[in-house]
């Protein structure tokens, strides 16, 4: 039972004397707070990690750990956890010590019933209020849209009013869409709007590391485990506590992988290499993935138990090519982004640079066009960044990339895919249901694909 499972307030009394718990418990339980009690400071972290308490009242002098260290223990996982310590043994220097660790008060024994009831529910009013804070700053945010993703076109539009509507749950998020398109943008975004803003914000980029790394990133390892594990490593999963943790790039993961991150999806619990325990998992998890993650399911590189444990929200996020509307507001975010990096007045774009930018297809999205841009605020002296300013490739791009990149040397699976269904698209007279019958998918296969490669749906 947590805290958060009732509406009066849950207090843990830790002590290393039975009778002293007995009592505090009788009290507190008589005063309306639901009280728990655990004798000894070990026993009480394993309490406050398996309920966490609204409370935490703690006796100082313990063997083992003391209420010192249960603080320090609290605090470094939830900075607004509210402890009140006790001690027979109280001296001016150590109570302003304990307040300045974080403890809410310090009250010395013997101490009357009333002073006690007084102050735990002072403390309880203190954690109302905190939550209360909290919830209103997230309300703030949600309706303050200067806080969005830059883009004002109706695909990035959609795909902004699901992020925010699940913000507020804890539901696995699935971001989708091609390299650049700012997945990571609308995951921080996400997180940002959630209840659990105050908390870290974690991620890795899965195809960047080998596998051996990468599991030793994620889910920690002990001293030993391995050759060069000098210490204790605390995974990212473990690290990320009670906040957001993104797994980018999650198609690029081995098997051997997926099968430990369905395993943490499923039991919320990560077993760090080379232990035998398992560690809980608080962090809300969202992944992200330029791959079509059910064309990998059918070619036997990509579980499906785990891509329908990610999938259980998807947002599929639109490729710059479609959205030219937003080169503008991008371009004029970006250019001042520069200036003040410069501690100069932002660049603006001449008409005719703004006009090949937006007949440009971006093939790397978003990240493209802030690095042309940079690039081209750097060459520039002048207050205005002409057309010569801009990559060759954005000033000439080529009359039809689509077909014509599909001929070059060595082109990828990508442009292969996208040019083919162009072409039976084109072959059977825009009939969507008779160009998926004729590649051999599903409909709903041929409009996700469509949405990726930026072509009309």
């Amino acid at each position: 039972m947590t805290a958060a499972a009732t509406s009066a307030p849950t207090v843990l009394i830790i002590d290393d004397e039975m009778g002293i718990l007995d009592t505090i418990r009788i009290l507190l339980k008589n005063e309306g707070f639901i009280p728990y009690t655990a004798l000894g400071g070990k026993k009480g972290l394993e309490q406050i990690a398996a309920l966490k308490p609204d409370l935490i009242l703690t006796d100082v002098r313990m063997p083992d750990v003391t209420g010192l260290d249960i603080l320090a223990s609290v605090r470094a996982h939830d900075p607004e956890a509210v402890v009140i310590l006790m001690t027979a043994q109280a001296s001016l220097q150590s109570a302003i010590g304990a307040v300045n660790n974080g403890a809410f008060y310090y009250i010395q024994k013997p101490f009357k019933n009333e002073e006690l009831v007084t102050i735990v529910r002072r403390a309880a009013e203190h954690r109302t209020l905190r939550r209360e804070n909290k919830t209103l700053k997230a309300e703030m945010k949600r309706r303050d849209k200067s806080a969005r993703p830059i883009g004002a076109s109706k695909p990035w539009l959609d795909a902004l009013h699901v992020a925010e509507s699940v913000a507020g749950t804890d539901s696995t998020v699935l971001l989708q869409g091609e390299s650049g398109t700012g997945k990571e943008v609308v995951a921080r975004y996400i997180h940002d709007l959630s209840a659990r803003a105050t908390k870290p914000f974690l991620s890795i980029n899965c195809g960047a590391l080998p596998e051996s790394l990468l599991e030793s990133e994620l889910f920690g390892h002990v001293k030993g485990s391995f050759t060069g594990a000098t210490r204790d490593k605390e995974g990212l999963f473990f690290a990320a506590g009670e906040g957001t943790f993104l797994l980018d790039e999650i198609g690029e993961t081995t098997p051997a992988t997926q099968v430990k991150l369905l395993r943490v999806l499923q039991q919320r619990e990560v077993i760090p290499v080379g232990a035998t325990e398992a560690k809980p998992v608080t962090a809300r998890v969202i992944a992200a993935t330029n791959r079509d993650l059910e064309e990998e399911i059918k070619r036997g590189n990509f579980r499906s138990d785990l891509y329908y444990r990610l999938n259980v929200i998807s947002i599929v996020l639109p490729p710059l090519r479609t959205r030219p509307d937003d080169i503008q507001l991008l371009s004029d975010s970006f250019l001042k982004r520069a200036g003040e990096v410069r501690g100069e007045a932002p660049r603006i774009l001449a008409a005719d640079a703004l006009e090949a930018m937006q007949r440009y297809s971006w093939p790397g999205n978003v990240r493209e066009l802030e690095n042309a841009l940079e690039r081209a605020a750097i060459l520039v002296k002048g207050d205005t960044i002409p057309l010569s300013a801009l990559p060759e490739r954005v000033v000439a791009p080529k009359s039809d990339p689509l077909v014509s990149d599909a001929v070059q040397a060595n082109p990828t699976l990508d442009t292969i895919e996208r040019a083919y269904i162009l072409w039976v698209l084109e072959n059977e007279g825009g009939n969507k249901p008779r160009t998926a019958e004729v590649l051999g998918i599903d409909p709903s296969t041929l409009y996700r694909k469509l949405s990726r490669y930026g072509l009309p749906t």
